[in-house]
Formats: C-alpha cells, structure tokens, sequence
C-alpha cells in the first residue's frame, strides 16, 4: 500500500485558550484552534462590512484536489458503514476511514502527495463522520448556538465572548442545504419530510436541533439551529467566575436543597436557567436517586443513580385526543416517574399539563425542580394559574424557592446574571397572579453585586424549626460553606467530579474538607 508510511492524525478535542477582553470590537484579531492541525477560528473586525466577522481556516484545495476529493467521497457513499458516524473513538474511525480512502486511490490509480492525501482524509472525515462546513463550530467551546436562516444567507453564530457573530460559511442553494437537514435528521434519529416539514431533536453529543424543510414554512428555505451541549457540566464555581451568582447564594441553595426544598429557576430565552438548574444539582447528596425528564435532553446531571428520561414521538393519525400512536409525552413520564422512588424530581422544562402532575408532588412531600419560561415571578404565577396549565392557588404555593436569571446584551457587555432569589409566601385566591414573597438575594447591575437582603427567611426559618438548629449554628454553617465555595473558586476547581468529590466529603467529614481548604 503506497500510504502506509503516512499517518493521517487530528486532535478533535480543542484547547480551550483564554480570550483577552476587548474594550473597542474593532481591535478584534484572534486566532484558536478547533479540530488542530487543520481547522481553526479566526474572528477579527471587517473594515469593510464594520462588523466582526467569524471564519474557518481550513485547507484549501486546488483544482485537482478537489475532483480527487469529489471522487473519493462518491466512492465512499457506497463503502461507508453508516454505524461508524456514531462512534465516539476517533482513532478508530479514522482507521477504518483511511482504510477506504487508501483502496479508493490505489483503485482510481491516483498517487498524490503526502500533503494532499492529509487534506483529503480531512475532508472525508469532516463529511463523513461530522457534519460537513459546521463540523469545527460544534468544536468551538466558546460558540453556544449555530443559526442558519436559509441558503444564500450566513450562517451566524452565538459566542460567548462576542455574542451575535456572522460566519464566512453559506449554504449556496437549496438542494445543499436541504440534504444537509436531512442528515441533521439522521444524526438525531429521526425523520425529516414534506410531510413532517419541522424537526426538534438531539445530536449524540446532546446538543438540541431545531430545523425546518421546506421553503413553505420558512420562506429563506430549510433552516436550522443548533443549541450546543456541554459535554462536562458546569459546576456552580463556573457560574462563581463568570458572575453569575455568588458563593453565598450557591450555599444557601446547597441548605435548601439539602433541606428537600423545591426550587423553580425561570427567565427569559437563552437567559441560562438549565444551566443554572444543572449547576445547583451537583449538590444532591451522591446517593440519592435523581429522575429527570425532558421534551430534547439537555440536562448533564454528573450523578451515577440519575434516570433520565425524555419524550417520544408517535406516528400516524392522531387519535381524538390528539395524540400520537406510539407518543410518550412529559405528562406519562412525569406520571410514572412518581411510582419509580425519586428522592428528587427533575423537569427540564415546565410548560402544558405536565405541571399538575409536578405541583402535586411537591405539595406531597417529593422535592422537586424545573425550568419555566418567565421573566418575573408574577409572570410565573400568572401563566401557571391560567390556561393552559390552571393551576389553583394553592398547588402554586408548593414552590419554595424561585431564581430569576437574565441575560444582559448590550455593546460590550454580554453577561448572565442571578437577578433575585426569592421566597413564595403565599399565592392569593382569586386574584390571578398575585403572589406574596420574601427577595432574598438580589442583583444590582450599577455595582454589578448579588446581595443578600435583610429579611427574614422563611426558608431557614423552616429549617430551624423542623430540625431544631439555632440560628447561630445555621449562619455558621452558611458562612463555612460560602467561604468554601469561594476558596474553590480562587483555586479555580471547575472540574464536575473534582468538585462532586468535595461536596460528598463535605457531608461525610465536614472538618477535613474545611481544614484542607480553609486551614481552619
């Protein structure tokens, strides 16, 4: 075999580099790696177009290369085993891909160059295996969603540090375009047509996809957007460094959640609640039995006894009810994860009749927590007691603690932030979204703080009395556990199971743990 001596390698785990602040976008000119060596990001400001502008490097081909590359791919349609483009070890993959690569030139009777050939397998392996032109976007850490609005139109994507970033990749027409929501499709385990024109899925990696196909539901054409999953969940430190929450709202929620209280986190799109909800779960002791139930998987629960559950599609005619045959929807599963011994319940998102089944259960005693869709807790309120959730008053009251976090856009500043933290009191009969309540934490964005306000909670007043602890030894225990939590976040201990650790021995031998960290 000509190829034997060349060893074909790529790193499809990115460093993750650090990203300097920019005062004025206009000095913008970075460069990072994203599948090295051979695909990296390059976002810099466009004198011309006076925006940024996101674009791939990757190896350009020349005119022969690229009818060799057209070749080879068509060659590769026929050979593929289509099982192999969910196999998670690259090395092996890449053996079996050079494997066939190797056979096609050899039998096409083409020798090409060292250089050439590495391209090649690049591209076979970006096509094949990836998904294609956005293949290194899903490498990017920073990049949180990938927008394509239809062919002839820029893919823009959102960045962490930049926000809202157009990219050099276009979709030049719309039957390219159109394949590639098919293979999306594909890549989810579903089913994309003219019939059943809308997809919402998940990748095997997690993240979620929501794509349309035809040119009559999205006038642009077939669409796509790719919400990218975290492969290692964020920890509340993460959240401590970004300025997302302080080290003493993390405590007080570790007490409540210690305590079994129940916990709604709610704000607008894309204000981060599920990453947030994810972050405050990590402090579920290690043994406890976590269900989680989802519409498209997007929690990352670092938890061995956790059952995740996530919904079905049907098929066929829908029945009188207008239901699917074949279709698990969120109110089957939530029904039956009560008869599966949850010690905490978990609901990635709160929106249809599901909530009854969830607010009965907490008013039972099953501690329980979700995400909702509202910018304040009167609007929380107000949605839950009208259609088409209708919930009475007093199922509403079962929440204990509600989050409200945001996301501030404005030039130069793209920051998540806990708004308030507050505490539900009652919920007034009759009179729709009147809710009372104690704000416990609460952000000032001048100073750009979290707070803790003086007022009574009822929270800790709840536990003091349930378990006989003096208000001098609760403060204490908040106070160590704050400062511990802000100690890891100086040392920079972000790892999910680094930090895991730390939270089991602190229930286990709590003076070790705050020896080795506070040198008490």
């Amino acid at each position: 075999m000509p190829y034997k001596n060349i060893k074909f390698e790529i790193n499809a785990v990115p460093r993750i580099v650090e990203i300097p602040d920019f005062e004025d976008e206009r000095e913008v000119n970075i460069r990072y790696p994203l599948i090295e060596p051979y695909a990296y990001a390059h976002i810099f400001w466009d004198q011309r177009e006076q925006e940024l502008i996101y674009t791939i490097e990757e190896p350009v081909l020349n005119k022969t290369e690229k009818e060799i590359l057209k070749l080879v791919q068509l060659a590769m349609e026929e050979m593929i085993d289509v099982s192999f483009s969910n196999v998670s070890k690259a090395d092996f993959v890449i053996k079996y891909l050079e494997k066939n690569v190797q056979s096609i030139l050899v039998e096409l009777g083409t020798k090409v160059s060292e250089d050439t050939y590495k391209k090649i397998m690049y591209y076979v392996f970006r096509d094949s295996i990836g998904l294609n032109e956005i293949e290194p976007l899903l490498k990017d850490y920073f990049i949180e969603d990938i927008e394509c609005n239809g062919f002839g139109f820029p893919i823009y994507i959102v960045h962490r540090k930049f926000e809202n970033v157009k990219t050099n990749i276009i979709y030049d027409s719309s039957k390219k375009l159109t394949d590639f929501v098919e293979k999306l499709a594909q890549k989810c385990g579903k089913y994309i047509s003219y019939a059943k024109p809308l997809l919402d899925g998940a990748l095997p990696d997690g993240s979620r996809v929501n794509a349309t196909y035809t040119e009559d539901i999205t006038t642009r054409g077939p669409t796509f957007t790719i919400r990218k999953f975290t492969t290692d969940p964020w920890t509340p430190i993460q959240l401590i460094n970004f300025g997302t929450a302080s080290p003493e709202v993390f405590s007080y929620l570790w007490y409540a959640i210690e305590h079994k209280f129940n916990i709604i986190v709610i704000g607008e799109t894309a204000s981060g609640k599920t990453t947030f909800l994810n972050s405050i779960l990590h402090f579920i002791e290690p043994d406890a039995r976590i269900c989680s139930i989802e519409d498209t998987r997007e929690l990352n629960i670092a938890h061995e006894n956790w059952m995740p559950s996530v919904v079905r599609s049907g098929f066929g005619i829908p029945n009188v009810l207008g239901k699917e045959y074949g279709e698990v929807s969120l109110f089957d599963l939530l029904r039956e994860s009560f008869r599966q011994n949850p010690d905490y319940l978990v609901v990635g998102e709160i929106r249809g009749k599901e909530a009854y089944v969830l607010f009965q259960g907490m008013a039972s005693g099953h501690p329980s927590f979700g995400t909702f869709h509202a910018g304040s807790i009167e609007t929380m309120v107000r949605r839950l007691e009208t259609p088409p959730i209708n919930l009475p008053a007093s199922l509403v009251e079962s929440v204990n603690i509600v989050c409200v976090v945001t996301h501030i856009k404005e030039k130069g500043k793209n920051v998540r932030r806990l708004k308030e933290l507050l505490e539900i009191k009652d919920v007034e009969i009759g009179k729709i979204g009147k809710v009372n309540y104690n704000r416990v934490f609460e952000w000032d964005p001048i100073k750009d703080e979290i707070s803790l306000l003086d007022v009574p909670s009822l929270v800790l007043n709840k536990i003091i009395k349930n378990t006989g602890i003096s208000p001098e030894e609760l403060n204490n225990e908040l106070r160590n556990r704050a400062l511990l939590l802000n100690e890891l976040a100086s040392r920079k201990i972000t790892n999910f199971r680094q930090f895991k650790r730390i939270v089991k021995l602190y229930i286990s031998d709590k003076e070790q743990i705050l020896n080795q960290f506070l040198a008490r």
